[in-house]
């Protein structure tokens, strides 16, 4: 087959609202209950193999911990071993495959989730790791959807980008995918990141060893279903589940080790570049290390900002999904001359909130994703309580009783650099200072110079001349910034995503640049008609 393909153009995916009445909702409500109702044995997926060890790990509702959603058969380091190989088996047929044949793939991985498995996906991810029927909407559907499509086009966009020729030649590039297998290192707290870090790569032609995270496994065994369905052939995506030191200690040693794409923390992230850095002797290739790490982000609020907007813009931004965002708002500096009115506007909005099961759709509320996140969680409220430098204005409650409570808790410092004002939380834990409001500009320089991360932040404001000035002193302090909004939700193909700093490589997930990384340029030259003779022009005497 000949031709130029062009890709279907892609457009972000509707969000479905599920409200009462709905088919789609009545289809969700099934799905949980199906899912319930059962447990599952999740196996490794090795090349063509269902691979179970014996030694399982159980899978329970974070929000409902005395449930069994079923178990995962946990890896060994045979375990990676095989999934490399398996990998590297795979490679030939894959990277030789025409680019429209993987294309078409992932296409059609994208329509399988937007029809007949969108409540499958969703429930699990609800379920798995206890997201509302919206959250895992834009989530486990739209945004996976989305990255599988807009991947595609840019994948086809990368390969249009040709050199120019001169006469008598022909030059071009060739983008080939990267010499050896691609880890895939995936977090929790969002499907969609968990999907993309090895679809993206393998897209581009590579093999992929996948680790998600324990507490996403329920969900990912539900996407390596879809990506098989889809025809993803056997080894190029290798689902296994081994603890971080044990993977890593069979990966950063292999030769074929190529690249790392990675979403977690910046902790594990630096130990990881450590790793491969005192290890790079032994790879074929220098590997590619992309990484979107943690994040402490702000919203800064302008002496001029509309204050019904702020107050929804700071509690959507710190407690959707119970803040276990990289992208949550988790400080907020307010003028004093707004703080009233923002004081009690989150507080009487606050009071609004229920929190609960996901299955109880009028939960705004819900676990965080297990018990050790609880307990760290709950000594940050409790030690703020213990400070007179801290006040809490909402919440500081929890309770583990039946699932990993975290009451919604404001804590207001007096002390711009206390803890929880430069750690990550990664929970429903928001803190806030309040500034004098003519000391705008060096709030900002506060603002910059207070967390080592740099991934997202807003400035809310109706003064243009503020949102300028916020706009450039802040321009390294987020990779994703906003205006008059919250901190959050990028959608792919508008706001690619990422940030600098402790937070990351800036790669930018939901852009070409990402998929870029995942391949190794060669380009050819071909000259139709060689010189004949050595001597040029210059060598003459007359």
């Amino acid at each position: 087959m000949n031709g130029f393909f062009k890709v279907p153009v892609p457009v972000n995916e509707p969000i479905l609202g599920y409200a009462p009445g709905t088919a789609a909702r009545a289809e969700l409500k099934a799905a949980l209950a199906e899912a319930r109702s059962k447990e599952l044995d999740i196996p490794m997926y090795i090349g063509a193999e269902e691979v179970r060890s014996g030694k399982t790990m159980d899978l329970r509702p974070p929000h409902d911990h005395k449930h069994k959603l079923g178990h995962f058969h946990v890896s060994d380091a045979s375990h990676v071993s095989m999934a490399i190989d398996a990998a590297l088996a795979a490679k030939p047929k894959w990277e030789a495959l025409a680019w429209e044949q993987r294309a078409a793939i992932f296409l059609r991985a994208a329509e399988l989730i937007a029809g007949p498995y969108r409540a499958k996906l969703n429930a699990a991810t609800m379920l798995g790791q206890s997201k509302s029927a919206f959250q895992a909407e834009i989530d486990s559907a739209c945004e996976i959807i989305d990255f599988l499509r807009f991947n595609v086009y840019f994948m086809s966009q990368i390969y249009q980008e040709q050199p120019q020729s001169a006469k008598g030649i022909w030059n071009r590039i060739e983008y080939r995918p990267l010499e050896g297998f691609v880890y895939a290192l995936t977090p929790f707290n969002f499907t969609a990141i968990a999907g993309n870090l090895p679809s993206s790569a393998a897209m581009m032609g590579n093999v992929v060893v996948w680790k998600p995270s324990n507490t996403q496994v329920y969900s990912a065994n539900v996407l390596m279903e879809v990506f098989k369905m889809a025809g993803v052939p056997d080894g190029v995506i290798n689902l296994i589940y081994p603890s971080g030191p044990v993977a890593a200690d069979v990966i950063f040693k292999h030769p074929d080790f190529a690249g790392i794409h990675f979403t977690g923390s910046t902790g594990v992230f630096q130990d990881i570049w450590k790793t491969i850095g005192n290890n790079i002797h032994r790879f074929k290739t220098y590997p590619r290390i992309v990484g979107e790490t943690g994040g402490k982000d702000f919203i800064v609020m302008h002496k001029s900002a509309l204050v019904q907007e702020s107050v929804v813009a700071i509690v959507r931004g710190a407690f959707e999904y119970q803040g276990q965002k990289c992208s949550a708002a988790s400080r907020v500096y307010v003028p004093d001359n707004l703080w009233p009115e923002v004081k009690k506007g989150m507080v009487d909005t606050m009071k609004t909130f229920k929190m609960g099961p996901t299955e109880d759709f009028s939960n705004f509320i819900n676990a965080v994703i297990d018990e050790k996140s609880f307990d760290k969680l709950a000594s940050y409220i409790d030690s703020a309580k213990a400070d007179s430098r801290c006040e809490i204005i909402a919440g500081g409650n929890y309770d583990k009783s039946s699932g990993w409570f975290i009451e919604p808790t404001v804590i207001v410092t007096s002390d711009p650099k206390y803890t929880t004002m430069c750690e990550e939380l990664f929970g429903p834990v928001l803190t806030v200072y309040v500034y004098p409001a003519d000391e705008f500009e060096k709030t900002l320089d506060l603002v910059n110079e207070t967390s080592e991360y740099a991934l997202t932040g807003s400035i809310i404001s109706q003064d243009r001349y503020a949102i300028e000035l916020a706009t450039w002193k802040l321009r390294n302090a987020a990779g994703n910034f906003y205006i008059n909004d919250k901190p959050t939700g990028a959608v792919v193909g508008q706001q690619p995503f990422g940030g600098a700093r402790g937070s990351g490589t800036n790669d930018k997930a939901g852009a070409m640049i990402n998929l870029l990384r995942w391949v190794s340029l060669r380009t050819i030259k071909e000259t139709f008609v060689p010189p004949t003779d050595y001597r040029y022009e210059f060598m003459s005497e007359s």
